[in-house]
């Protein structure tokens, strides 16, 4: 600013000069005495250019003062040239650089500095943090990738060590023609059976069955609740024989469309049991089963049948 106020108060006083030279150089010189004045019949007088003031100097010293008269012929008036001074303003020198100004530019330029050294010291930060997020992240998905890989192993082992009771057909060897539906523990641990029940009927097809088991009207056999079977170790649920068809069917009749497989005799019945050895409260689990006995004329058999609501495992 103070460099601006100088630089702007030199140009004034230069024009001011300027101008004061201008109307030295147009104001016109009075006439010398006994010379006549423009248009007595006498030329105008032409103004020689200015001169410096070495010019003049040296003309003064060189020559003395004209003394030419008023009676003096045209040419000595046209040679005549009056005194011009010039006056030559030397140009501003410059302002000094104060040490208020340097310490300032040289605080800014260290604050320049320090700001963009501040700049790339926060995007490197945030590129850090970023990728700081990213391995996070990655191990957060990893932590979890291995919690369900644990899960999964603890629910395979659980399935492995739990007791599982499997339903399965085997032919009596005392009587001929005659079945019995085993339950086999095929785990390896021992199960406790809570409750053991079974329903028999006859339906014109596999097809007729409700989609659920229905087990209102039926009993639970007494006898195997409370049992417990070791890993291994099975026990008869339910005996069917040809000896007793003829007391389920109500006819004659209806044994003989028995035989012919125009109504079918279907077995079916659930056990529930638990894990002996588990510990906390142990769930209950479930074994469905389904069979389907062939009634023949001379032989009979027993195979399984039903949908999946009928054959399932919990």
């Amino acid at each position: 600013m103070h460099r601006k106020s100088s630089a702007f108060f030199a140009l004034l006083l230069g024009m001011a000069l300027g101008a004061t030279a201008a109307a030295g150089q147009a104001a016109p010189d009075p006439p010398a005495d006994g010379q006549n004045a423009p248009g007595a019949g006498t030329a105008p007088r032409t103004p020689a250019p200015p001169r410096s003031r070495a010019n003049l100097s040296s003309s003064s010293a060189a020559s003395p003062a004209s003394t030419t008269s008023p009676g003096d012929s045209d040419s000595g008036a046209a040679d005549y040239q009056p005194p011009h001074i010039t006056i030559a303003t030397p140009a501003p020198a410059a302002a000094p650089w104060p040490w208020q100004d340097r310490i300032s530019w040289a605080a800014n330029l260290v604050l320049v500095i320090l700001g963009y050294a501040g700049i790339l010291l926060a995007v490197s930060t945030l590129k850090k943090i970023e990728r700081q997020t990213q391995y996070s992240e990655a191990a957060a998905q990893a932590a979890a990738d291995s919690a369900q890989a644990a899960l999964l192993h603890a629910q395979a082992l659980e399935r492995a060590e739990r007791p599982w009771i499997l339903v399965t057909i085997e032919p009596s060897h005392r009587v001929e023609n005659r079945f019995m539906v085993m339950a086999t523990n095929r785990g390896r641990r021992p199960a406790r059976v809570l409750t053991a029940v079974d329903k028999i009927t006859i339906q014109a097809d596999q097809a007729s069955l409700p989609e659920e088991p229905q087990y209102d009207d039926a009993e639970p056999n007494a006898s195997l609740a409370g049992l417990i079977l070791l890993p291994g170790e099975s026990t008869g649920i339910k005996a069917f024989g040809r000896d007793d068809v003829a007391a389920l069917c109500e006819t004659e009749e209806q044994v003989q469309r028995i035989e012919k497989w125009e109504e079918l005799i279907l077995l079916y019945g659930k056990v529930a049991y638990e894990d002996l050895v588990a510990t906390g409260d142990a769930p209950t689990r479930e074994t469905a089963w389904c069979c389907w006995y062939i009634h023949g004329r001379q032989n009979s058999g027993m195979v399984t049948a039903g949908s999946a609501a009928y054959n399932r495992h919990t």
